[in-house]
């Protein structure tokens, strides 16, 4: 018995720009809208999802970015990812101190949260 995944990530985003975060989350990171459990729904926010990653973004009244607390997502080519996000224009950060067997860097979606993308080094 333990701990063996995780099965989402929620940040956290203001009312009604869920718009925003299509863009973003689907149209430029590529990643796939998730369906809300009716339940669920009438809170607003949205669902991601690519490969076995899931993003959650939850409407929060008192909306602040997470600049220090952030998700690391692994991906398969950091320099194409980074360029389209810049090209989008979102904000990059590439100036992050090395770590042992990792490319990495950190963007912002639209609401500021920081989001940190590693790519492993091979060889």
């Amino acid at each position: 018995m333990g701990i063996y995944a995780i099965d989402h990530v929620q940040l956290a985003m203001p009312a009604g720009e869920e718009e925003r975060a299509r863009a973003f989350f689907r149209d430029v990171l590529g990643m796939s809208e998730v369906s809300k459990p009716a339940a669920l729904a009438g809170r607003g926010g949205a669902w991601f999802a690519a490969g076995n990653v899931q993003l959650h973004l939850g409407v929060e009244a008192d909306f602040r970015p997470a600049r220090k607390a952030h998700p690391a997502l692994l991906v398969d080519d950091l320099d194409a990812l980074l360029a389209r996000v810049s090209t989008a224009g979102y904000p990059v950060s590439t100036d992050e101190p090395p770590l042992a067997g990792y490319r990495r860097a950190h963007i912002f979606d639209p609401f500021g949260n920081r989001i940190e993308l590693m790519e492993r080094l091979t060889g």
